[in-house]
């Protein structure tokens, strides 16, 4: 196995059925308003961490934490040879981030992203 440590968990992405409500909330927990906000997609950045609030949850159910890694690829290649399933391949999104936002470990979420922060 390769050593491609992760960068930690900085991203997780919230499922919810009314996008207003969930921001009205996340923003009186975080103490802040959110730093992106569109009818697609709420992103608040709060003690290092981005916090997204998904409308719909387009294919979640739960909420889905994504390990930072320097470069997705390598890291992806090392998570399938241990056994993980790809369901789709890592793609661009937004922000310069490349993402996989797909179940990949055995029926568990398991997100990784690759931004150019190293």
């Amino acid at each position: 196995m390769r050593d491609s440590a992760t960068q930690g968990i900085k991203t997780v992405l919230h499922p919810v059925s009314d996008l207003a409500a969930a921001k009205a909330v996340y923003a009186a927990l975080l103490g802040i308003q959110p730093q992106h906000d569109a009818a697609y997609y709420v992103g608040f950045e709060a003690a290092g961490q981005h916090i997204g609030l998904v409308p719909g949850g387009q294919g979640m159910t739960s909420p889905v934490a994504y390990w930072h890694v320097a470069d997705i690829e390598a890291k992806l290649a090392e998570v399938t040879a241990a056994g993980a399933t790809v369901k789709e391949g890592a793609h661009d999104v937004g922000g310069g981030r490349l993402g996989l936002p797909s179940p990949i470990l055995m029926g568990t979420s398991l997100g990784c992203c690759r931004t150019d922060e190293r």
